[in-house]
């Protein structure tokens, strides 16, 4: 992507924001956002994956997740417009996580809204019974409030925009975690 136009970030000049050291020059990531089918966190029925490296956006990975438990909420439904009939035929998070996990082996995860994300992440894996190998996360939500200052709200698509970035399919996965990783290049430079 050489065409990309030089970033340039004074984030932490004049403005009197604490520097982030837990993830300054973080350069190699994964920018992963889940979507759930109800208020379980186990319910997660889609996955979006940004795999970035030397602050490049080199792969990306989208599934559909069967549900566990298996229903909808109507609210949840609205939020991303998925439903039992989308995910009826879908793989079950195993399934998926085994296509995700030697793209991210050794990467970093970043979400934007790291509490809700991780704890989809670990609450699936537990139902699962699958070992979760505590993944490192950070979170381009919390780091932004403390980063930027007069942001009407902090919301993926009001900072993805503050950065440049037109989120157009807000609650897609795969179109939430591009977001994230655009933030998190531009906030953790």
């Amino acid at each position: 992507m050489d065409d990309q136009p030089e970033r340039k970030s004074d984030l932490s000049a004049g403005r009197g924001c604490p520097i982030d050291f837990d993830i300054i020059r973080m350069e190699d990531f994964a920018a992963i956002d889940f979507e759930t089918a109800n208020e379980q966190r186990t319910s997660v029925c889609s996955v979006g994956v940004v795999i970035v490296r030397e602050g490049e956006f080199v792969d990306s990975y989208y599934s559909l997740i069967r549900p566990e438990p298996e229903y909808y909420s109507y609210w949840n439904t609205r939020v991303h417009g998925l439903t039992m009939a989308d995910t009826a035929e879908a793989p079950i998070f195993p399934d998926v996580w085994k296509e995700i996990a030697p793209l991210i082996e050794g990467l970093p995860l970043i979400a934007h809204n790291k509490g809700f994300d991780e704890s989809c992440l670990k609450a699936v894996f537990k139902t699962y019974s699958l070992d979760y190998p505590d993944y490192e996360f950070h979170c381009t939500l919390s780091t932004a409030r403390r980063r930027v200052k007069g942001l009407p709200n902090y919301q993926l698509h009001t900072v993805a925009a503050y950065f440049g970035y037109e989120l157009e399919q807000h609650h897609h996965a795969l179109a939430d975690a591009e977001a994230c990783a655009w933030i998190a290049r531009e906030i953790i430079e």
